[in-house]
């Protein structure tokens, strides 16, 4: 009778639960052992540890991490490492997401404990727990890297995450740290005016160690970028961090430090209220985030124009957008300050100040606002990506709601006055009305444009084909793509494609469409194979 069953085979919903619980609890025992290996080579290099005492508990805690998570740790990868041969196992989402997030948390740990170790011998400390924790997380990271490059082990989903997750992590962590580099040079070079301020400083120790993490950033960057392969990755995650991180990011660092540049310029030739000194103070860390930003962002702007023309449409939006910000934000100043020397000409040097800070703001976003999104230019309908109507509906949902809100406001001080305040009215209103005025301005242009685009849009769109055919049930072997279209474009009907298991033959979609001449009716049965057979259906 046993011979009559055959054995169940395991319901693909049970194969997913199965994959996500044993791959989440196989990362959590590899945290768990290496957590307790490094506390204990930890406690063998810090040369101040004392095993009894102060430290019983420490010790405790990393005995009772290393002897029961790396045997569990260990017995769990002897299972999944049987079934790595399936490529089922290799190809599911679990596998990939596992050696993603462990490579990635690996690369964290390690990297910033190493590059602390490093940082301390400058100035002189030893740090042993710093050294274990990095030599017990280089070794996991780099398990999981053979793995991960391994052909016969590699992810079938999600293959570039982590050299794009990596190649991200080293470039915050570069930049961070190279702009921290600059802006202690550039300090220092202020400093020298003042030598004895000069000589009592330690910044040439804080500059070396901030070039040390810029340098391990860097590596960290270039050989996710380079070597893992992320430079050549046109996947939807590749490209929003190059757009993200690289673009978006950027200019916000550069255009911040190019416009406090300004904004102190301005201060010391119209506004020598404080110090020079006082005045040069925000110069350093502005002229290091400009040069860091900007390099940044030149590099990620060419290689943007070597993908996708979305790609290269979303960095022109992000840079637009990052620019129409801080030019909204200097008019919404600049009508702040306005109102504020109206009432009084001979206004204090706050709204001086302020006036100064507007300025400067428009004119470092009005002019790249005006080249990246090039308003005399008008764009061809055909041309009009997706990105660029969610871009304007952003503008008009964000321009909404800060309207809203100064609205409110301007409202409320409006009765405040009126009921008895004290302060001028002009005062109390002259920053949200500043506000509303410049969120007015982008809202119109941007709805115009938008107006202009959708009518445009509507001349070059064609009519809508009659239909002749309800529903068709197109059945073939090759892909299915190409005949989709040339039925829906023909017949205007509703495909629904059945996989033919014979051997399949590619279709001239030109065929397909002269076999549907004159064919009308509810549903229609098309036989794309060796021959195109087309077969009206009663309804």
């Amino acid at each position: 009778m046993s011979g009559t069953f055959s054995q169940a085979k395991p319901s693909p919903a049970g194969s997913i639960v199965r994959r996500l619980v044993v791959y989440t609890l196989l990362a959590v025992l590899v945290c768990i052992a290496a957590s307790g290996l490094a506390g204990l080579l930890g406690l063998l290099l810090d040369v101040e540890t004392v095993l009894a005492g102060t430290r019983t508990s420490s010790t405790a805690q990393f005995l009772t991490f290393t002897l029961i998570g790396v045997p569990f740790a260990a017995a769990l990868w002897w299972t999944v490492w049987r079934r790595l041969s399936d490529p089922a196992e290799r190809n599911s989402l679990a596998w990939g997401l596992y050696l993603s997030a462990v490579l990635t948390l690996s690369l964290i740990v390690f990297s910033t404990a190493l590059l602390g170790v490093l940082a301390g011998l400058i100035e002189g400390d030893w740090d042993g727990p710093g050294l274990a924790t990095a030599l017990v997380w280089a070794a996991v990271w780099a398990w999981h890297c053979l793995i991960w490059r391994n052909p016969l082990t590699a992810p079938g989903r999600l293959t570039v995450v982590p050299a794009v997750l990596g190649a991200s992590f080293g470039l915050i962590l570069g930049a961070g740290s190279a702009w921290r580099t600059l802006a202690s040079v550039f300090d220092a070079g202020l400093d020298s005016l003042d030598v004895e301020v000069l000589v009592e400083s330690s910044w040439g120790i804080g500059a070396l160690q901030s070039l040390l993490w810029a340098i391990g950033g860097a590596a960290i960057w270039a050989w996710h970028w380079y070597r893992a392969g992320a430079r050549l990755s046109t996947t939807a995650l590749s490209n929003v961090a190059l757009v993200v991180l690289g673009i978006l990011g950027a200019s916000i660092v550069t255009l911040a430090g190019i416009g406090t540049s300004l904004f102190v310029l301005l201060r010391l030739g119209f506004d020598r209220t404080d110090p020079v000194p006082v005045l040069l103070s925000p110069m350093p860390a502005a002229l290091a985030a400009t040069l860091v930003g900007c390099g940044i962002w030149i590099y990620s702007h060419a290689t943007a124009e070597q993908r996708s023309p979305a790609t290269r449409e979303a960095g022109v939006l992000a840079t637009s957008g990052v620019a129409l910000a801080g030019a909204a934000s200097g008019i919404g100043v600049i009508v702040n300050a306005t109102l504020g020397i109206i009432p009084t000409p001979l206004a204090g040097d706050d709204t001086r100040t302020l006036l100064l800070g507007g300025l400067s703001a428009l004119l470092v976003g009005a002019p790249v606002w005006w080249f990246a999104w090039r308003p005399l230019t008008v764009t061809d309908a055909s041309r009009q990506f997706a990105g660029r109507r969610i871009y304007l509906i952003a503008i008009f949902g964000i321009s909404a709601v800060v309207a809203l809100i100064t609205l409110l406001v301007i409202g409320f001080r409006l009765f405040e006055f009126f009921l008895g305040g004290s302060e001028g009215l002009v005062d109390r209103i002259r920053a949200p009305l500043g506000l509303l005025t410049a969120t007015a301005l982008v809202a119109g242009y941007h709805f115009s444009v938008w107006r202009r685009d959708r009518d445009e849009a509507d001349r070059n769109t064609p009519p809508e084909r009659a239909r002749t055919i309800g529903d068709v049930v197109l059945v073939t072997g090759a892909d299915a793509d190409p005949l989709v279209r040339a039925i829906e474009t023909a017949t205007g009907a509703s495909v629904t494609v059945w996989r033919s298991a014979s051997s399949p033959y590619e279709t001239n979609p030109a065929d397909l469409v002269r076999a549907l001449d004159g064919i009308t009716g509810a549903r229609v049965l098309i036989v794309a194979t060796d021959r195109v057979e087309v077969i009206p259906l009663h309804e």
